[in-house]
């Protein structure tokens, strides 16, 4: 199934104001055809793990799905620090191709003190992710 990403321009900017690494791998936040809060990551060839395949580095997809998540644990919870991560488990479930990747994250549980987040990363086909990864975040003291 393919994605449509609709890339939002404020979105990505309040993503690199908060969290430099997104703006260092090009993260972009937008939304889907449904609406739905979306995540991207266009191919950069700095990005590239292994030149031989080529794949995206390993450590790569695994920061852009955790700070997709934290980007999205603080924009949908309307926080006003980034949530602290407390825990962050990852599956690597085939290799990233030197192309865009995306994620969504889904909201599985949020409490007062602790928010869990569901994470899954793909790219052409969403119904094939690359990664799929687990977050507990603290939630920040409310003021």
């Amino acid at each position: 199934m393919n994605t449509t990403f609709h890339p939002n321009t404020e979105l990505s900017a309040w993503a690199h104001q908060h969290m430099p690494y997104a703006e260092f791998i090009g993260l972009q936040m937008g939304h889907d055809a449904d609406g739905a809060l979306l995540f991207a990551l266009p191919f950069i060839r700095q990005n590239i793990g292994n030149v031989f395949l080529p794949a995206l580095h390993g450590g790569l997809i695994g920061g852009f799905l955790e700070s997709a998540a934290a980007l999205f644990l603080r924009h949908s919870a309307g926080l006003a620090q980034m949530p602290k991560m407390v825990d962050f488990s990852l599956d690597y479930l085939r290799s990233g191709k030197a192309e865009t990747c995306y994620a969504r994250c889904i909201l599985t549980r949020q409490g007062s003190r602790i928010a869990n987040v569901a994470i899954e990363g793909w790219q052409a086909d969403s119904s094939k992710p690359i990664a799929v990864a687990r977050a507990h975040f603290q939630m920040p003291q409310a003021t």
